[in-house]
């Protein structure tokens, strides 16, 4: 059975020119618009005389810290004119937005990064292994999922300093943490308690994020509920070292469906709740991942790899604008996309509607992290910037409505599975005059579409 989470639980140069062909006239569819302390009783002192942090259970907190951080994730938001009206605005009211650019505050994502790794267990839940063969759960897959989704832009440096469990002082139950907790009063205590126990041991200020890889025998299994979250970009986060623990990622029991593949995918949980420290939204929803299905590991984080969308990649970072096409201009124009797996070449049209949305247009195909893909061909998808995290910022174009999909693999969305659009189909939006035709399928698995704008 699929695996679902609800709603707020809680990223060398690439070139390539574009091939475009166009026919228009000039109406535009849319606008843009620290000291190390050595001593427990000064860094707690630090973190008991901060204001309360009230964040929803499960959500991955989006507000943003009140001066700027090392970086924040993605590019800093340029706004060249071809590409302007394809740069849908973030909202500042929404948790998560996937707007550009993404908010200081949360974790830089390119370049290299400090990841700072702690296992921790509690005197009712003893840790079953040694603590680095918790770690090993996890790493270096993640490191190598990144560096492969980033093609290469992010190098994702994964310490643990402490290699033995950190034993906190009180039992797992007493910290009142369940499915839909919110940050205080437990996580804090928690966070607290952690500090204390490593205090001559790590420099918190020397690090992007924080995983805290708990103990799997501490709460529920994650096939009767996923305690696993992660709060991000918070203004009110804990500090230690001088520095506010911002992003930072719990990850709980294990995500093994029985299938015998977790040796090879129980890691993934770790990347899509490091997607939030990079500022991305969770993009299943109350039903589950019937929105994207799994076509981005916010999405779907159980089963077979899979990839982020072009979308989330161009708001990381790791795509350039010259690899990004702009279809906001009345008429017709042909774009060739190449497979968004490949680190060279255009790789997404946007098509905006609104200045807060827009359809994406990229090439998927089994390669990368894409293990999954049943059916390549071109992926239509909307993106809102003004819908919040788990309430469908994204949603997919399905090609081929009703059909059952294209796969059968454990925790793989089927009906989704075989969305992608291929020649001789076309997607069309009545309402805002949009038709997007895919003409041919070119060699290495290149795309030729057609946008048409009235």
């Amino acid at each position: 059975m699929q695996q679902r989470r609800g709603i707020g639980r809680a990223g060398g140069r690439a070139g390539g020119e574009w091939t475009k062909r166009s026919d228009h006239d000039s109406h535009s569819a849319g606008s843009t618009r620290s000291t190390r302390s050595t001593h427990t009783t000064r860094r707690l002192g630090a973190l008991a005389g901060l204001t309360a942090l009230a964040l929803a259970a499960l959500t991955s907190a989006s507000g943003t810290l009140p001066h700027p951080t090392r970086a924040s994730a993605g590019p800093g938001g340029s706004t060249g004119s071809a590409l302007g009206p394809c740069r849908i605005a973030a909202a500042t009211a929404v948790q998560m937005s996937e707007g550009l650019p993404t908010p200081a505050g949360y974790s830089r994502s390119t370049g290299r990064i400090r990841a700072l790794n702690l296992m921790i267990d509690f005197p009712d839940a003893v840790g079953p292994v040694k603590a680095t063969e918790r770690l090993a759960e996890f790493f270096p897959q993640t490191s190598e999922w990144f560096r492969t989704s980033s093609y290469g832009r992010l190098d994702y440096r994964a310490e643990a300093p402490v290699r033995d469990w950190l034993r906190m002082p009180m039992p797992f139950a007493e910290y009142g943490i369940e499915r839909g907790s919110p940050y205080e009063p437990g996580y804090r205590r928690l966070v607290e308690d952690i500090v204390a126990a490593t205090d001559t041991d790590v420099d918190f200020s020397a690090y992007d994020l924080v995983n805290i890889l708990v103990t799997p025998n501490a709460g529920p299994s994650a096939l009767d509920t996923v305690l696993s979250v992660t709060f991000s970009g918070n203004a009110d986060a804990p500090h230690a070292d001088g520095v506010p623990l911002a992003n930072t990622s719990f990850v709980y029991s294990r995500q093994d469906d029985g299938s015998g593949s977790y040796v090879d995918t129980g890691y993934r949980v770790l990347p899509h709740e490091n997607g939030h420290v990079f500022g991305l939204p969770d993009l299943y929803t109350a039903e589950g991942g019937g929105a994207v299905g799994h076509w981005d590991i916010m999405s779907e984080d159980w089963g077979a790899n899979n990839d982020l969308l072009g979308w989330h990649k161009w708001k990381l970072g790791w795509l350039d604008d010259e690899q990004i096409g702009c279809a906001s201009e009345r008429g017709s124009s042909d774009f060739l996309l190449s497979p968004l797996a490949l680190p060279d070449g255009p790789k997404i049209v946007f098509v905006p509607v609104s200045k807060e949305s827009g359809y994406a247009v990229e090439v998927r195909t089994r390669a990368g992290n894409d293990e999954a893909v049943c059916a390549p061909g071109v992926l239509i998808y909307r993106v809102d910037s003004g819908v919040d995290t788990g309430r469908g910022p994204v949603t997919v174009s399905d090609s081929r409505e009703n059909s059952g999909g294209c796969t059968r693999r454990p925790n793989v969305h089927a009906e989704l599975s075989d969305a992608p659009y291929g020649p001789g189909t076309s997607f069309t939006d009545k309402e805002n005059r949009v038709r997007i035709s895919v003409l041919s399928r070119e060699p290495d698995d290149n795309f030729l579409v057609r946008v048409e704008r009235s």
